[in-house]
């Protein structure tokens, strides 16, 4: 691990350590961990068996600052499925080094978990999208990255791969899913775009994202995709349209987090079911994958 410059501030000894406190506290040995994004922690409100942690509470674990995300690390088990749910992550605008935001990603890699599932709620961008859609994330586009601040600098084996970030088998299988649960009219696939916060983009900024091929917009998710990638781990993502971001100077309306709350609180319950079905038929797609 490289020490100088824009270098990784997270030690291999404090992950290890941070495993090994929560491992030592838990019987649960998760395959899959979700990851809560604004006003979606009640994803992980219907799992049995739950154990929950504090974030304050545990080594070297950074602390949520911003409204719906509540700060614990659930354990539990959906079906006979054992799970981690984060209901809250962590953002470069709350002052976070991009390690410390991916901090949880190389704990669960440590912990033995071999699928991510990413959620955020997003603005967005393309026309044909309505509020309350839920976009499967087919690919990313990193601004962030572009300037710099990226999470892999200092850290471990460099140019990994990122055309296949987003698991192909598993858009498949959350798409199937969708379908049977009637869905359809409301799930779609597109491309989400990171940008740093904690503002909302400008009507220029906006018009830029969509021009580049950009369905949503958010301020999350792609580091700690790009983590789990270059950790060797399956990722899904799905992101909540809370919001139609503007792009248009003569529309009046102004977005809010208290309404990107609401939304998410709105449509959470129909994630949840696409959610839990898929956890429960992810077995389906590993013996696909290893026959």
């Amino acid at each position: 691990m490289h020490s100088k410059g824009n270098a990784c501030c997270c030690s291999f000894d404090e992950c290890k350590l941070t495993t090994e406190w929560l491992m030592s506290r838990t019987r649960h040995k998760p395959k899959i961990a979700v990851v809560c994004g604004s006003g979606l922690g009640l994803l992980a409100d219907n799992i049995s068996n739950k154990q929950v942690f504090r974030y304050e509470d545990i080594p070297n674990f950074p602390v949520s600052t911003v409204p719906g995300h509540e700060g614990h690390l659930v354990f539990g088990h959906v079906r006979d499925k054992s799970c981690v749910f984060m209901q809250g992550r962590f953002h470069l605008y709350e002052g976070y080094s991009l390690c410390r935001v991916t901090f949880p990603v190389r704990i669960f890699k440590l912990m033995g978990v071999e699928t991510i599932i990413v959620t955020n709620a997003s603005g967005g961008l393309c026309q044909d999208f309505k509020v309350g859609d839920i976009m499967i994330i087919k690919d990313h586009i990193n601004l962030p990255g572009f300037a710099g601040q990226h999470p892999l600098c200092g850290f471990g084996i460099r140019f990994p791969c990122m055309s296949d970030a987003y698991s192909k088998d598993l858009r498949k299988l959350t798409l199937d899913i969708s379908s049977e649960l009637g869905y359809s009219n409301f799930v779609r696939e597109g491309v989400y775009c990171m940008v740093s916060g904690p503002n909302f983009e400008t009507i220029a900024e906006a018009r830029m994202l969509h021009i580049l091929g950009s369905d949503s917009v958010g301020m999350s998710t792609v580091p700690e995709v790009t983590v789990a990638k270059h950790c060797g781990l399956r990722v899904l993502g799905l992101s909540l349209i809370t919001n139609k971001v503007s792009l248009d100077y003569s529309r009046e309306e102004k977005v809010n987090h208290e309404e990107v709350l609401h939304i998410s609180k709105m449509r959470a319950e129909m994630l949840q079911k696409v959610l839990y079905t898929f956890i429960t038929r992810s077995h389906q797609e590993e013996a696909i994958n290893s026959s």
